[in-house]
Formats: structure tokens, sequence, C-alpha cells
């Protein structure tokens, strides 16, 4: 005969469901299984927290250790560089796990973190870096020459060397007092007592893998904020970089790394915002802000290729938010920039290709005796779906000092500037729109031999374009592109000088009847302009210069605000255009 047990089940469930509920109120049955997920205490005597039972190594990687159990105040005046350091190395010495960094002001020097360690910091939580720069040490194992520094210095506020799985996370806040290292007067040593290449990075990473940046404040460093140098497979996300206080305050500055990925970020700093330097490769940048005196997207020197740059917001960046400087011996290759907007920007674009001086009128290498090198390498660029202002810079908003500029960056363009006999190959501009501060002089447009500078965007002075500036270029396309000016502008619209196979489909550009004309084409050939428009009166619409343009090719499009279609100077004849339409 069966046993029909349903009320006894009955009883047991609601005796179970009792007891359960007596122990939620107080520090029964909730809080029993909230403490099952917290993570096991380390004690350094006894390697197991106080009262637990002894630990069969099962959760060796995964243990946390609190840096005040290893006798971190963090009172914000004592030293805790030591209590940090120690319970990373137990940390590493247990084959990883996590470093939590608590509620409270914790006051470091140098901090080297190392493998298969994640410093978690709360969200109350704040590594201060100390004023005091005897507490700062160089990492020896990362060179201070050669490609791989480019001569910048060796100390971080936290650094890593030829680490793996390194991660740094969490709400917390790591401030680096960077104040303290700059000088109110120039000669004079700052209050840290330490400057230069001395002063320490917020974070400084060396030759490593699988790095990891998440969701921190980055406050006021020294120096660099975060520089990451020949590291691979490293992930930057939701982080947020105010870095103002001081002189070269750049947000990331990566250095011949390669699969990094850029998440995200918000970004305010004083110098370049995110540079790309060396052999940088297989990168990716989205989603995220910047601001910044100087520039956003830096790259100088290497091979850098295979990096795409999307749907992030630039303003209040007066440097140039796109910045490419390609001398001998380098390459950059196969780069895309889309869905953009800059607002209050100076450039905003420029690329720059040769072996020039600096300045006008000083040496290039070749002239000081120095190896030429081969001839460096710009191709395959893209820029699509780009939307700025261009002004006037003014001072950079949180920056205790003056920001100075120069002539180029009152009165700036969008330059593709080669130097020499190499070309700039194969640069693309789609569905672009910009309004430009306006402002050049019958003289600024009157210059044609512009200085064969390609080092900083402005150094060869005031281009004679507003809108764009193209100069020993080969296969330059430009589609749906439309230039205007916030102010009178008497230089023309766009400059092509000896730029050869270019396709100009879509452009719509202001003139000016007292400028000479809205385009201009020196020593160029092989040219198609299509559906071109006028948007405001000019005296002409294409003047043409020099004995060796030819090949251009006028294609319909509205003309009728130029008082005349083309016109002709310097050895330049009729049979170099053709208009169709």
């Amino acid at each position: 005969m069966a046993v029909d047990n349903s009320n006894d089940h009955f009883a047991s469930r609601r005796k179970w469901l009792g007891i359960a509920a007596g122990a939620s109120i107080g520090s029964g049955f909730l809080a029993a299984t909230g403490a099952m997920a917290e993570p096991r205490k380390h004690v350094p005597a006894t390697g197991r927290a106080a009262g637990s039972a002894p630990s069969n190594g099962s959760d060796l990687g995964a243990r946390t250790y609190n840096i005040r159990d290893f006798g971190a105040k963090g009172d914000g005046s004592t030293l805790d560089t030591d209590a940090v350091q120690a319970a990373i190395d137990a940390c590493t010495k247990d084959q990883g796990g996590t470093v939590l960094v608590p509620a409270g002001v914790f006051v470091i020097g140098t901090v080297e973190l190392k493998s298969n360690v994640t410093l978690h910091l709360s969200a109350s939580a704040k590594l201060l870096g100390t004023a005091d720069g005897k507490q700062y040490h160089a990492a020896d194992a990362i060179p201070l020459s050669g490609d791989s520094t480019l001569g910048d210095g060796n100390v971080g506020l936290i650094f890593a060397v030829k680490a793996d799985n390194v991660t740094i996370e969490g709400h917390g806040t790591i401030d680096g007092q960077g104040a303290q290292f700059h000088s109110p007067v120039r000669g004079v040593m700052p209050p840290a007592g330490i400057s230069g290449d001395n002063r320490p990075y917020h974070l400084l990473f060396y030759q490593c893998k699988n790095l990891t940046l998440r969701d921190i404040f980055l406050n006021d460093s020294a120096y660099h904020s975060v520089r990451v140098i020949e590291s691979t497979f490293v992930k930057a996300e939701g982080l947020r970089i105010f870095n103002r206080v001081n002189g070269n305050n750049d947000g990331f500055h990566f250095i011949s790394c390669q699969y990094v990925h850029v998440s995200n970020c918000t970004v305010q700093c004083q110098d370049d915002a995110c540079a790309l330097f060396g052999s940088c490769k297989f990168i990716t940048i989205t989603n995220s802000s910047f601001s910044t005196r100087w520039s956003v997207f830096r790259f100088g020197g290497g091979e850098a290729e295979n990096i795409v740059v999307s749907n992030c917001l630039i303003y209040e960046t007066y440097g140039c938010p796109i910045k490419m400087r390609c001398g001998p011996n380098s390459r950059f290759e196969n780069i895309s920039f889309s869905n953009l907007v800059m607002t209050n920007v100076t450039g905003p674009i420029s690329i720059g290709l040769g072996d020039p001086p600096r300045r006008p009128g000083a040496a290039s290498a070749s002239e000081t005796g120095m190896a030429p090198g081969a001839p460096g390498i710009v191709r395959n660029i893209s820029f699509s779906g780009i939307l700025a202002t261009v002004v006037v810079p003014a001072q950079v908003p949180g920056v205790p000092f003056a920001s100075n500029y120069n002539p180029g960056e009152i009165k700036s363009c969008i330059s593709l500037n080669g130097v020499g006999e190499t070309f700039i190959e194969n640069i693309r501009f789609d569905d672009v729109q910009v309004t430009f501060a306006g402002g050049g002089t019958a003289a600024d447009a009157a210059v044609r031999d512009v200085p064969k500078v390609a080092g900083e965007y402005y150094e060869a002075g005031v281009f004679p374009a507003y809108g764009i500036y193209a100069r020993m270029v080969r296969g330059l396309v430009l589609s749906n592109v439309r230039f205007e000016v916030a102010t009178p502008e008497l230089r023309p619209a766009m400059v092509f000088d000896h730029v050869t196979d270019a396709a100009v489909n879509g452009l719509s550009a202001q003139g000016n009847p007292q400028s000479e004309s809205l385009l201009r084409f020196i020593e160029t050939s092989d040219v198609l302009l299509s559906a071109s428009r006028v948007l405001t009166p000019s005296a002409v619409f294409l003047q043409v210069e020099g004995a060796s343009s030819k090949g251009i090719t006028v294609d319909g499009g509205d003309l009728s605000k130029a008082g005349q279609e083309l016109a002709f100077h310097a050895d330049a004849t009729e049979d170099s255009v053709k208009l169709r339409g």
C-alpha cells in the first residue's frame, strides 16, 4: 500500500521557510550567503582569514589581498608604498589574484605590478601619489633610448615590466598630484624636488601582455597618464583621465603596441590625448571623447598600420585632432577615421611626409650629415563622416598656465603636406563638413612657395588655403565635402600643389569676390572635378598655374556664383582643362 507523505512534505517545507525567514534577520541565512560570496582575506602570517579553515590550496590564483591586512593605513598622510607592494608580492607568490584597495586615501610612491595580479580600487578608494620626489624610482629594465621610449622617462607611480595578465580596475581614483611636479618659474625646481623625465607617469607598462585597464579615474599626473610600450593585447575601457596640471600631460601614449582596443573613455588633458608612436598595429579606438591643448590622435615614427578610429567626440582641441608625422624609414598605412564630431578645434587634420627641418631655415637631418634613410610612406588613409567646427584657439579650460599659440594655429586648415620627391598616396575624404574660422588675408592667399616643413602643422606658417592644402599627393579623393567659413576669408577653399590622380565629387565651398579664386591648382595633373557648387560669390572658380598642369576636367555642377569659371597663370595653358556640362 502506498504511503501518502504529502502533508509531511508541506510541513517540512513550511518549517524550512520559517527557519530561512528567521535567518534573514540579523546575521543569519542571507548574511551567511553574502559572506560566502566574499573573497577570502589574506593574512601574511597564516595565508588565510582569521578563524577560517586551513586552505587546501584550491583557491590559489583567486584570493583577495586587502592592502590594510599588510599594514596600509589609508589616512591620507602615512606612506603606504611598502604595504601595497607587499600585498602585490604576496598575490604574485600565490599565483595571482586580486589586490584590494578599500575605502581610504593611500599615499604611495613607485609600486610595481606583476603577472596575474588584478589591482581593484573600490569606489571610495584613492591611491595618492606622494609629493615627495624621493619616493619614486626608475624602472631600470625600461630603456631610455631607441624606438622603445623615444628618450622619455621610465618612472611610474604604478608600473609593470614584462608582466602577463595584469588588470587595474574599479571606480576608485589614482591621483598623481601632478601640480607638485610643475615649476612655477622656469629654472626653479618644483615642490616635489624632481622634474623633466624624472617625473612619474600614472601608469607605465613595458613589454606586457594581456593588459586591462577598466573604469578607474586617473587624475593629475606629473607626466603622461597612461604610457604603454611594446605591449600586446591591451584593453582600456571606461577610463576617465583628467590631466591638465603640467607640461607633457598626455592621456594615452602607446609606443609600438599591437592588438590595442580603447573604448568608452573620457580624456581631458594638456598634451597628446592618444598618441600612437612607433610601430602600432591592429588598433581600435571607439566611443570615446577627447579634449586637449595639442593633438588627439598623433602618429610619429615606426610602421603604423591597420588602425580604426570611430564614433568619437573631439572638442576644445587646439592642436590638431589628427596629426601624422612620417619621416624616413617610417610607414603609415591602412588607417581609417570615421564618424567623428570635432567641436572647437584647430587643424583639424594634418599629414606631413618627408625629411625636412622642423622650422624654416633650419638644417634637415640629411644636411647635418646623418644617414638619409629610406623615404617614408603614407598611403591608404580614409576620413569619413567628419563634422567639424574649426575656431581660433582659446585658453584650454582647467589649465593653470597660459595656452600660447602660433600663427599657423590661428588660421588653420586640413593639410596634406608632402615635402621632397615622395608622394602621399591614396587619401580619401567622404561625407566631410567643416566650418573654418576664416580670417585669411590677401597676403596669406598670395603665398605660392610654402616652406618645405612637414613637422608640426603650423610650422610651415599659414597655409594658403582655408579648407584643404594638398602638396605632393597622388590618388586623392574628396566626395561630398562641404567647406564654409565663419568670418571673411581671402584664401582659396582648396589648393592643390603638385597633386596628381585626384577626383573631387560633390565639393561645396564658400568663396569671396575679393579673392583670386575658389580653387587653385599648381603643377597639378589628372584631376576630375564633378558636381561642384560655389556657395557664395567668387571671382574665379578654378585658377590653374604652372606649365605641367594638365588633364584637368570640370564636369557639371553649379558654378553660377563664380564671376568666371577658369583662369590661367604662371605658364598654365587653356588646354590643361576640359569643361563638360
